[in-house]
């Protein structure tokens, strides 16, 4: 049975080892890159977790993982925009491939969902990067509608990303 539950410090090396698997696996899918993270030591994830959980997690921001059994198998960010909160956006997101076409994104958007919704959020956007179609796909069925807005990938000039977003009811 897939949980998802809000990063802790207890679980700051699992999402370490998340993060870093997720980042060699899909590097276009994310802002930051393996070599720059894994160059963190155990010490500042673990306070980089305690600060997402600390300051942001129940009010500006949430990071969830997704776990089968004693695996983790996905991860997904939300913030709120900070001049606007009833705009909210998810952020790196991404699901094992172990784990694909299992629900499993479904699950971590769902839940991001109903954290922008306590945060009386009324839009959640994302960013996909024009190479990652099966992405945009998944996004569309779950009544993502591009915006028009593109910006240039931050680590690939030769990508766009493409914002898509969906109200929260």
């Amino acid at each position: 049975m897939i949980v998802i539950e809000p990063i802790t410090r207890p679980t700051a090396l699992l999402f370490k080892s998340t993060r870093l698997r997720a980042l060699r696996d899909t590097p276009s899918a994310f802002g930051s890159t393996y070599e720059r993270e894994v160059q963190l030591t155990d010490a500042q994830w673990i306070e980089r977790t305690a600060e997402w959980t600390d300051s942001w997690t129940h009010h500006r921001s949430t990071v969830l993982l997704a776990i089968d059994g004693t695996i983790a198998c996905g991860i997904a960010g939300s913030f709120l925009h900070p001049d606007d909160a009833a705009r909210a956006q998810l952020v790196s997101m991404w699901t094992a491939p172990s784990h694909r076409r299992l629900g499993v994104g479904r699950l971590l958007v769902d839940r991001v969902i109903t954290w922008a919704r306590s945060r009386h959020s009324r839009t959640l956007s994302l960013n996909v990067t024009s190479n990652n179609q099966p992405a945009t796909w998944f996004y569309q069925r779950l009544g993502f509608t591009p915006t028009g807005h593109t910006e240039p990938y931050p680590n690939d000039p030769a990508l766009l990303e493409y914002e898509m977003s969906r109200p929260i009811l």
